[in-house]
C-alpha cells in the first residue's frame, strides 16, 4: 500500500530537523565555534540569540511560555 503523499512530506521534513539538530549539536560540542580560552562578550551575545529562538521553538513544541495552554 502507497504512503500518503503528506506522510512522505512530514518524514522528509522530519530529516531536515534531524540534520539541522545535529548540526546545531556538533557545533555546541565545538563551543560554536569559540576558543574557550578568548571567550568575549561578542560570543555570549550569540549565544543568546540562539537561546533566544530555541526557546522560541521549544515553547511552541512543548506548549510552554506564550503558548501554554
Amino acid at each position: 500500500m502507497p504512503r500518503p503523499k503528506a506522510l512522505d512530506a512530514f518524514m522528509a521534513r522530519k530529516a531536515g530537523i534531524d540534520a539541522m539538530l545535529a548540526r546545531l549539536q556538533a557545533l555546541s560540542d565545538d563551543h560554536f565555534g569559540a576558543n574557550p580560552e578568548r571567550v568575549d562578550w561578542s560570543h555570549v551575545g550569540s549565544l543568546d540569540f540562539y537561546a533566544e529562538h530555541l526557546r522560541e521553538l521549544c515553547d511552541q513544541a512543548f506548549r510552554e511560555g506564550e503558548y501554554a495552554r
